[in-house]
C-alpha cells in the first residue's frame, strides 16, 4: 500500500489518532470529579455519574444508588455551563477523532493527503483541541 503521507506525516497519524482516543476514553468516563456523599464515594463526568442521590419517595428519604449511568436527560445535566461542557467537548472529541481516522487512512491510501487537505487538518484538530 502507497502512502501520501511522509515520515512525519505518518507520525502525526498515529500520534493523533492516540490523542483523539485518550481524549474519547476521558470525555466518556465518568472519573472527572471524585468526592464523597452519604458515606459513599461518588463521581461524574460530564454526562456520567457514579453512586448518586435519589429521593426515595416512599420512605421520605434520600438513597445512594451505587452504579454508574448516563443522565436520564440532557435537562437533567446538572447546569447550564455543564451542558455546554458536554456538547463543546463532545464536538471537539469528534473532530479529534475524524482527522485522526483521516490521517490513518492517508497512511494506506496514496495521494489522499495533499499539502492543503493536511494544512486543513492541523486547523481541524487545533479547534477540536
Amino acid at each position: 500500500m502507497a502512502s501520501s503521507l511522509t515520515c512525519a506525516g505518518i507520525i502525526w497519524a498515529f500520534l493523533s489518532f492516540l490523542c483523539a482516543a485518550a481524549s474519547c476514553v476521558g470525555f466518556f468516563m465518568p472519573y472527572w470529579l471524585l468526592g464523597s456523599q452519604l458515606e459513599k464515594s461518588v463521581s461524574f463526568g460530564t454526562f456520567r455519574r457514579c453512586s448518586y442521590p435519589v429521593r426515595d419517595e416512599s420512605r421520605q428519604t434520600t438513597v445512594m444508588v451505587e452504579q454508574c449511568g448516563r443522565y436520564a436527560s440532557f435537562q437533567a445535566i446538572p447546569s447550564a455551563e455543564w451542558r455546554i461542557c458536554t456538547v463543546v467537548t463532545g464536538l471537539g472529541c469528534g473532530l479529534l477523532l475524524l482527522v485522526a481516522l483521516t490521517a490513518l487512512m492517508g497512511c494506506c491510501v496514496s495521494e489522499l493527503i495533499s499539502r492543503t487537505v493536511g494544512r486543513v487538518a492541523g486547523g481541524i484538530q487545533f479547534l477540536g483541541g
